[in-house]
């Protein structure tokens, strides 16, 4: 439990970390990664508005910079009434690291808002056992 109060203050804290100009919609996202360790992401966009990066896929780039491979879990955090939910393209990074049951953590900057699983974000997904 205090592991997923660590992760869900990291995405919140990763927020703060966003250059976001444009849209001013601050997103942070923190992965514990199988060592026990998280890595933590913001989004950064630009102005060729196509070419930017969400926060989940700054975490992933830092949790492979640092030597690791799977996501046991991870948190987003975004403000606003709706639920910041990872994107298609981010659904599809996080299963190149995690596990259907992967918990994903979808919080504001008051905390957790919802639990759901990588299987319930992308139901039927394709990922590295499809290729095997």
């Amino acid at each position: 439990m205090q592991q997923q109060k660590t992760l869900i203050a990291a995405a919140i804290a990763a927020m703060d970390k966003a250059y976001a100009p444009y849209s001013k919609f601050h997103v942070g996202a923190a992965i514990l990664a199988a060592d026990g360790k998280i890595h933590s992401g913001c989004n950064v966009e630009n102005a060729a508005y196509p070419v930017g990066n969400c926060a989940e896929a700054s975490a992933i780039s830092a949790m492979v910079l640092a030597g690791q491979s799977k996501i046991l879990a991870i948190a987003v955090a975004g403000a606003g009434d709706e639920l910041c939910t990872p994107c298609g393209g981010c659904r599809q990074r996080i299963r190149e690291f995690a596990e259907p049951e992967t918990p994903i953590l979808i919080c504001d900057t008051k905390g957790l808002r919802y639990t759901t699983t990588l299987a319930e974000l992308l139901p039927l997904s394709f990922g590295p056992d499809n290729l095997s």
